[in-house]
């Protein structure tokens, strides 16, 4: 069975911003543009039962659509950076969406994830970079900003084994459900007066 993991999507505008991010540091192999997520939940290698009861938790999953924005550039790895990424704002719904998914995955008896969520967008692995170079890099970025964006779904995707970085395949998509504005809401309770 292939590693299992929830993720929201980048949409093309944001990967494209993402993707001027690339190049300026030495040892560093670049995540493939249609390869950017956030990752939501780790889950791993499951049997398919239990992949099939995960999909079906995650399918009554009911929460509204949100707004996110990329921002600023950050590493993983103080002493022996390993990673370089792009932060994520930090927005309520989307912290609210990974606790349930987190709490469904523990409920099916899956290990909880020792990390703390830490939303972010992988931009690179390094493999023998040295800290000044990581520095150097993200000082130059730290800036980065990408126009707001809808998160209207989440996904469940698999990789096959590899270093990690892709190539991701898309097993299932989860819609959230259009947030609903009050004047919409009351509109809707007195059809009537309505005009479409």
């Amino acid at each position: 069975m292939p590693r299992l993991f929830t993720a929201l999507e980048i949409p093309r505008n944001a990967a494209m911003s993402l993707s001027l991010l690339r190049g300026g540091l030495p040892g560093a192999r670049w995540i493939d543009v249609e390869n950017y997520h956030i990752t939501l939940r780790f889950i791993g290698d499951v049997d398919g039962r239990t992949a099939d009861e995960i999909v079906e938790r995650l399918d009554r999953i009911e929460r509204p659509e949100f707004q996110l924005q990329l921002t600023g550039t950050g590493a993983f790895g103080s002493k022996k950076p390993h990673s370089v990424w792009a932060g994520v704002s930090n927005e309520p719904e989307m912290f609210a969406l990974q606790a349930e998914i987190e709490r469904i995955c523990q409920r099916l008896g899956l290990p909880s994830d020792p990390r703390k969520f830490t939303p972010h967008v992988t931009l690179a692995r390094l493999r023998s970079s040295r800290v000044e170079d990581v520095v150097n890099y993200l000082s130059g970025r730290g800036n980065f900003l990408t126009s707001p964006f809808t998160v209207a779904r989440f996904v469940l995707l698999s990789s096959r084994d590899s270093v990690g970085g892709g190539p991701y395949l898309t097993e299932e998509v989860f819609p959230l459900h259009e947030a609903r504005s009050p004047s919409l809401a009351s509109r809707d309770k007195h059809p009537a007066s309505s005009i479409w």
